[in-house]
């Protein structure tokens, strides 16, 4: 490893360590406008509706309080069910609201059946006002459901269900739920029929406020990755801070959906039209374990497509799985983070098409981040041997390296310009060394998107660790280490120890000295600090890379001839010497003289007092 190479490595780390820290999960607030007053979002309470007396008399004076739409103010709560291969929804005819998702095939990190949301920890409802000045919550109202039946949306079967709230004189509201078979999606229409009349401003609100119960074991890494994500008409993505403490945004500008998205799954509501906007609050208490965060949600629903019959959406319950998640439409994807630019790309067309192939017939998970390793390192060979063949490059110019030094002691302007004209002379290229690093940098950086956020990992168990999805717990310490934790990876260790044996052998054939060769042994180190409590898939990962990574240059230091290697660069010079004669001398040679000439007229002007005035 030479000096090049060091500090591409040093830049890689640089990276990696900022991408880690401030890329992943943060963005910038943005400045928007707030509702203008048609919308009369301010008004919306964002709590759950209050209880009311279970009486006759508290019935009659909210059937009072809620004038034309009384006729549904009395009635008596039920619960229904739809179910298919993936999970069970549950609503209650008192609001018509979901109450409950279950996915049946996920567990909870204590072992249980994973419940996404439940009536304690989630409600929604929907709220509008009256042309005479009444608000009115669908959570007032009482609806009628009725049978469930078996349809065919397009060639896919589905569970259908109708709750309908009689107001009189034909005037009804429908919310009509579908599940469709062997999928994470609910259909959704609410029609409001012959309240032409009935209904004040531009839009209705829907609400959807969600305490998310803690799903995964590392409740800092579910906060870190929970926050409520949207997609505007205009194609444009966006999310909430997920930092601590309150997070509010205001968009008016018409949106296509609104995701309250975990680590590992999520709920969401997309719109067949769009939305008018929304007003959308994410708040996060670190000292409430009970709750991972709280996600606030009214989102404006245009009132013309309610009454002309249009008001249809589709909300998801389930898990952040790009198979599912790509087919879905409007990038609802993106509700799986793969990282930004260049390495989402890398994800989706090179980590995750190799990652299910192997998923089709091998169960390990461990074998298969081996086998991922195999792959990547087979696409980057040229590049690892591009490398390697730089550093013999290096070692070969050694002696003459170490001489220049030794002559200009200590000038070391003379001895880069001289070290520079061996580089031109000898045709080496002192960045060879450099280049190759960085080129690697995009599926480095994808792979700390993939395993952070890979559902195929979540909860399964390899060697000592329960979860590969999160960290190994290999030992518990007594007290907490800052910046490291209170537990031992054992995974990350490995990865630290085979990245020092790595630096090791890469010193053997490297002209580094002091401080700069010292500096490749103490990075290892500080990624021991940084990945401690990162996913044992990814610290695996990089153990096996290290490990494979040492392999192939052991393997290509047979084949590589210093010998041949110092032939071909004798035969380098006497070609240049040879150019030079006849076609004079070359641009890398001119700019070399052009920095002995800027180098000796500084010299004269710091020997001659005169030239100092």
């Amino acid at each position: 490893m030479d000096r090049n190479q060091a500090i591409g490595f040093g830049l890689i780390a640089v990276l990696l360590l900022a991408y880690s820290f401030f890329f992943s999960g943060t963005n910038e607030e943005a400045n928007t406008p707030a509702f203008d007053q048609t919308a009369k979002v301010e008004q919306v309470q964002t709590g759950p509706a209050p209880v009311a007396e279970d009486d006759s008399l508290a019935q009659v004076r909210r059937a009072a309080a809620l004038g034309t739409f009384s006729a549904a103010a009395t009635g008596e709560a039920s619960t229904t069910t739809l179910e298919n291969q993936n999970m069970v929804v549950t609503f209650n005819s008192k609001g018509g609201q979901v109450e409950e998702v279950v996915l049946k095939n996920y567990k909870d990190y204590r072992g249980n059946t994973l419940v996404l949301f439940d009536r304690e920890s989630s409600q929604t409802d929907v709220q509008f006002t009256t042309n005479d000045g009444k608000n009115i919550r669908l959570s007032d109202l009482f609806f009628t459901p009725s049978e469930v039946q078996t349809v065919n949306v397009g060639e896919v079967p589905a569970q259908t269900i109708t709750y309908r709230a009689d107001l009189g004189n034909g005037q009804t509201i429908d919310q009509i739920y579908t599940l469709f078979d062997n999928s994470f999606q609910v259909g959704y229409k609410l029609d409001f029929k012959g309240l032409d009349n009935q209904i004040s401003g531009n839009n209705v609100t829907m609400i959807w406020n969600d305490n998310l119960k803690q799903l995964e074991k590392d409740i800092t890494q579910n906060r870190a990755k929970s926050t409520i994500n949207y997609y505007t008409a205009d194609e444009s993505f966006d999310y909430l801070s997920i930092s601590e403490g309150t997070e509010t945004e205001t968009i008016t500008e018409p949106m296509k959906w609104v995701a309250n998205k975990q680590n590992f799954f999520t709920a969401g509501i997309i719109a067949a039209n769009t939305f008018s906007g929304a007003k959308l609050e994410a708040v996060t208490n670190p000292a409430d374990t009970t709750v991972v965060k709280t996600l606030n949600s009214q989102i404006l629903i245009p009132t013309a497509d309610l009454l002309s019959g249009k008001g249809e959406f589709t909300y998801y319950f389930g898990p952040n799985d790009y198979k599912i998640l790509k087919h879905m439409g409007n990038e609802f994807n993106k509700n799986l983070d793969l990282g930004w630019g260049i390495f989402s790309w890398v994800n989706k067309w090179i980590i995750i098409p190799a990652f299910d192939f192997l998923e089709n017939y091998i169960g390990n998970y461990g074998i298969i981040i081996i086998l991922l390793v195999l792959y990547i390192k087979l696409i980057l060979f040229p590049l690892t041997y591009k490398s390697f063949l730089s550093m013999a490059k290096m070692k070969v110019l050694k002696p003459e390296i170490d001489a220049i030094k030794e002559r200009n002691d200590g000038d070391m302007q003379k001895t880069q310009m001289e070290t520079m004209k061996l580089y031109g002379e000898m045709g080496v290229n002192p960045l060879s060394g450099c280049i190759p690093m960085l080129l690697q940098i995009p599926i480095l950086f994808a792979m700390f998107n993939f395993f952070p956020n890979s559902i195929e990992l979540r909860q399964e168990a390899f060697l000592w660790a329960d979860d590969l999805s999160t960290y190994d717990v290999f030992a518990r310490l007594p007290f907490t280490i800052p910046f490291y934790g209170d537990h031992v990876s054992m995974f990350t260790l490995l990865m630290t120890a085979s990245t020092i044996l790595y630096t090791w052998s890469n010193n053997q054939m490297n002209t580094m000295q002091g401080p700069m060769k010292m500096y490749t042994y103490l990075m290892p180190i500080i990624f021991m600090f940084v990945l401690n409590s990162f996913p044992a898939g990814l610290s695996f990962y990089y153990f096996v890379s290290n490990m494979v990574t040492f392999g192939q240059q052991a393997l290509i230091r047979k084949f590589v001839d210093e010998g041949k290697i110092r032939a071909k660069l004798e035969e380098n010079r006497d070609k240049r010497k040879e150019k030079k004669k006849t076609g004079g001398p070359s641009f890398t040679e001119r700019m070399q003289e052009a920095m002995r000439a800027a180098a000796d007229k500084e010299q004269q002007r710091r020997n001659n007092p005169k030239l100092k005035k």
